[in-house]
């Protein structure tokens, strides 16, 4: 298996997403450059959190158009494993790959500390290393988070158990109160119909050695390795 992370201007999580996959679970791991069209034969992708194109206009709308994203697009679109973080996730939306749009923190701040997520689906190449309702403290660093759609999607989004991650408190006892941005629904992450395109506002990259705080975000880079393992036992 190889996972592949993209690389934007202004990226800078990628580092942190390479060493995660490369030097934590010691799985080949190879960057990609914006410009180019060809994915280097991966099995998984990764866009990583940061500022693609300083977030001029909208967080993701310049890199929705990178020339890197017609085969990211293609790659999904064919069953391909793919996991945005953060501004990952804000590309996702505006490529169209994901329901919904961000807006500005409902406190209108950038917001950079750990927060609680709970685990709401295990079906998914992101999610089924971890147990249906398993909170993860990971962080957050973001000033467009609010994650925000009609009602018609967000019923759809319910309905289809799109939502993947939601926020809470530490013991999962009050949803509202663990919200640090206003996000609908709470929700922190979401995937596609299909479930193979996932997202994320918080950064399980920053959560994957102790020294950092939390090690709970390696369950999520763990999930995409099994399903990789079991996506080709399947086709062995």
């Amino acid at each position: 298996m190889k996972f592949g992370v993209v690389v934007f201007p202004g990226s800078n999580c990628d580092h942190d997403a390479f060493y995660a996959i490369g030097n934590v679970l010691g799985k080949p791991v190879e960057f990609i450059w914006h410009q180019s069209e060809d994915l280097a034969n991966c099995d998984a992708i990764i866009l990583p959190g940061g500022f693609s194109y300083g977030d001029y206009l909208r967080t993701g709308a310049i890199a929705r158009f990178s020339p890197v994203m017609k085969s990211v697009e293609k790659f999904a679109k064919s069953g391909g494993a793919v996991l945005g973080i953060c501004n990952g996730f804000q590309i996702l939306c505006e490529a169209g790959l994901l329901p919904g749009a961000m807006m500005r923190n409902s406190g209108l701040r950038f917001i950079c500390r750990h927060v609680y997520i709970r685990v709401e689906q295990t079906d998914t190449p992101s999610t089924n290393a971890a147990q249906r309702g398993q909170i993860l403290k990971i962080p957050i660093a973001h000033s467009d988070g609010n994650y925000h759609c009609d009602q018609a999607t967000l019923t759809e989004l319910e309905k289809n158990r799109q939502v993947i991650f939601r926020y809470t408190t530490p013991d999962g006892s009050d949803d509202n109160a663990g919200n640090p941005n206003g996000a609908v629904h709470n929700i922190a992450g979401v995937c596609n119909r299909e479930r193979n395109v996932a997202g994320l506002m918080p950064h399980p990259e920053r959560a994957v050695e102790s020294a950092l705080g939390s090690c709970d975000g390696l369950v999520i880079f763990r999930s995409m390795v099994e399903a990789l393992v079991g996506a080709a036992k399947a086709t062995a």
